[in-house]
């Protein structure tokens, strides 16, 4: 099961909508009339009470939390975003090019938490860092030479259609 892309859910609205029926069935009322007044398909209206019945209230409550809990805390997140904006430099790397391997380091060293480089690009994507990489140009680089070669020589060394129409 799950969502349309694009589309999320409202947990909150969920559960109070479940607790809603919670309290239908404690005033008796059957599963077909719960259903009905709630505005939900017949066979939900059947989980929850199958739920409401053996549990309680407490067993139609929102699930809470899905997966791990993050490592990281929001404030040492921030930390490690102003790590990245200074620059490997500071860390005694010899090029401004982050990489995961140097990410990871930078995370260790500020937090004392270990991530391996392979699962750094998404702690990056979630802080809104992408994956680049810087383009490299020649410092002796000769741009009207290189304006000339694209206007004069570059049409002579092209393809061009053969006379013939043969592909």
């Amino acid at each position: 099961m799950g969502n349309p892309k694009g589309v999320e859910r409202d947990f909150d609205s969920l559960e109070r909508r479940r607790l809603k029926a919670a309290r239908l069935f404690d005033r008796g009322l059957n599963q077909g009339e719960v259903s009905r007044q709630l505005g939900v398909h017949r066979q939900s209206v059947s989980r929850w009470h199958q739920s409401w019945r053996k549990q309680g209230t407490k067993g139609l409550l929102k699930a809470g939390r899905a997966g791990r809990k993050a490592r990281l805390q929001p404030s040492q997140l921030e930390q490690l975003s102003r790590g990245l904006k200074e620059g490997p430099e500071v860390l005694g790397y010899g090029t401004s090019l982050w990489t995961t391997w140097r990410v990871a380091d930078l995370i260790e060293r500020q937090t004392g938490q270990k991530y391996h480089p392979g699962h750094v690009w998404r702690i990056l994507r979630s802080l809104g860092w992408s994956c680049q990489r810087p383009t490299g140009r020649a410092t002796q680089r000769d741009e009207p030479a290189i304006r000339r070669w694209k206007r004069m020589r570059w049409p002579e060394l092209k393809k061009k259609p053969s006379e013939s129409g043969a592909p």
